[in-house]
Formats: C-alpha cells, sequence, structure tokens
C-alpha cells in the first residue's frame, strides 16, 4: 500500500501563490498575499529561493521602479509593491538556510538605489524602511563576520549615517541599529576606527542625534546610540578621541529625567561616562590636546567628507 504525504492546505496555498509571481498579471496580489502569511509558514525563505524563477521574478519588481526614483515620480501603489517584494526578500535574508545565499548573490545591492533616495514623501520613506528592515535582517545574527565583512565592502556606512540625519524617526533607528550591529562586531570596530576620518564621520553624526534627541527625544533612538557610543569606547584611540567629541548633552545629564524608567540604558548611559572621563582624566596629565580629535588619530579638526 502506498503512503501519500499530505500537505497542509496553508502551504498548498503558498505553493500556488509563489507559482503566481511568474504570472504578471497575477504577481501583484501574490506578492501581497504572500507579504501577509510569511509569517505563518516557517519555511517560505527556502521555497522562494529554490522555486524557479522566484527571486529573478522579485528582483525585477526592484528594478522596474528605479527611473522613478530621479527625479521623484514613484506613487504609493508602486512603492506598496515593491515593499511587499522586500518584506520577501527580508524573510529570505533573515533564514539560516539562505542568509548566505542571499548575501553570496549579492541581493542587497539592489537595495542601494532606495537608501540613497533624499524625497521625504511616503512612497519614498516607505521603501528606505522597507530595504533598512532588510538589511537589519542580515545583521541581526551576531557573530556573523561574513555579513558584515561584506556590508563594509559596499556603501552601507555612509548610506546609513546620511538617514541618520535626515530619516524619519523609525529610519534613523533602524539604520542606527545597523551600525550598531557593525561596531559590535570586532572587524566592523577596527574599520570604522581604522582612519580619523572614518571615525569622525560616524561619531559627528552620533553627535548631531544627540543634540536632536534632547529636543525630540525618542527612547528607542537614544538607546541604539548610546549602544555605538560605548561600543566606540573599546577601541584605545576611539576611546581617547571621545573625551573631546562626547555630546555635552550626555555630561550636562540631559536624559536623566527621560531615562528614569529605564534602568538598562540609564546604566549603559553611566557605563559610556565613566569610561569616558576616567579616561580623560588619567590622559590628561600627560595630554593637553585642543577640539576635536586627539593625536592618537593625528588630527584635531573636521575632516568628515575629505
Amino acid at each position: 500500500m502506498e503512503s501519500t504525504i499530505e500537505v497542509p492546505q496553508e502551504h498548498e496555498q503558498i505553493f500556488y501563490m509563489v507559482a503566481d509571481l511568474l504570472d504578471n498579471e497575477k504577481r501583484e496580489q501574490s506578492l501581497l498575499e504572500l507579504s501577509k502569511r510569511r509569517e505563518r509558514v516557517p519555511d517560505l525563505a527556502i521555497i522562494l529561493w529554490y522555486s524557479f524563477g522566484t527571486i529573478a521574478s522579485l528582483l525585477n519588481e526592484i528594478v522596474s521602479v528605479y527611473p522613478l526614483l530621479s527625479p521623484p515620480k514613484l506613487k504609493s501603489n508602486q512603492s506598496d509593491r515593491v515593499c511587499n517584494a522586500l518584506a520577501l526578500l527580508q524573510y529570505v535574508a533573515s533564514h539560516k538556510n539562505t542568509r548566505l545565499l542571499f548575501l553570496n548573490a549579492h541581493i542587497p545591492l539592489f537595495l542601494y538605489p532606495f537608501l540613497n533616495t533624499v524625497t521625504k514623501s511616503r512612497p519614498f520613506e516607505s521603501l528606505r524602511l522597507t530595504s533598512l528592515g532588510v538589511i537589519g535582517a542580515l545583521v541581526k545574527v551576531d557573530g556573523d563576520t561574513e555579513v558584515i565583512n561584506f556590508l563594509l565592502s559596499t556603501e552601507i556606512i555612509p548610506l546609513c549615517l546620511r538617514i541618520m540625519e535626515t530619516g524619519s524617526e523609525l529610519s534613523k533607528t533602524v539604520a542606527t541599529f545597523i551600525i550598531q550591529k557593525i561596531l559590535y562586531d570586532d572587524i566592523g570596530l577596527t574599520y570604522i576606527c581604522a582612519t580619523p576620518a572614518r571615525f569622525y564621520a560616524v561619531s559627528s553624526v552620533l553627535s548631531n542625534m544627540v543634540q536632536q534627541l534632547v529636543s525630540q527625544p525618542s527612547q528607542r533612538l537614544l538607546k541604539h546610540v548610546i549602544r555605538c557610543y560605548l561600543r566606540l569606547t573599546d577601541n584605545p584611540r576611539a576611546r581617547d578621541a571621545l573625551k573631546t567629541c562626547l555630546p555635552e548633552a550626555f555630561k550636562l545629564d540631559s536624559f536623566v529625567a527621560f531615562l528614569k524608567d529605564d534602568v538598562t540604558t540609564s546604566r549603559w548611559l553611566q557605563q559610556l561616562l565613566d569610561t569616558v572621563m576616567n579616561n580623560s582624566t588619567a590622559n590628561n596629565l600627560a595630554l593637553n590636546t585642543g577640539p576635536g580629535l586627539n593625536s592618537n588619530f593625528g588630527l584635531k579638526q573636521d575632516i568628515r567628507g575629505k
């Protein structure tokens, strides 16, 4: 007697929807339904990756709107459709069995034109935020040096830094999270602290964000900013430099009241201050540096963009 394998109805519907991605007339509805149901099918990433033509169809959705980015002509319905494709790619990027395949195919590079936009309308902001979500899914796993190495070989750091300065609060939060995860990898920390230009580019953006957070507080965003600063102190040259370029708002207890109910972030901030100020006290016995980066970086001026 032959045995049969029963496929759950939900999975059977998913297979049909994935197949519909190859049909131009059915693709939009299929993208919408798959993006809604992706959490209910644990192996959807594997199905998407290994189904014939599926990834190519998703990439086609992405590149089809490139001509609408500059000059900005993207409409909401077009943005929503691409965001649904990006949501499926995020699922592929986050799955342990497809993450490195996704990375080795250099698929993140297809998202960079969206991160490079500056138009603040909702269709563009949605594309930036969803694209950041895909990159965030890649870096979420701790200790994945292959992901960090790949990102450092691309323009992800300057792209994130610009969004951290000019994006919406949510986009700033995700972009700062990505920089934080890069910093918390030893290779990422070494890369950012390897030259004065890289260190100053990151530290000056973080400083500007702190000043903005004084008047426009965001607990989630502040948490990521503090963690970035705290990680920088693990590098001796960066720690020494921070004694002259750490934001005054931290030293003036500007966030004490705001963080009174967040014990963990308050502890991180106090640890940051203790580390930098203790380092400053010790080094002041031997060094007398002016504003900006100290002599360990060989620079005392604003070098961002040079």
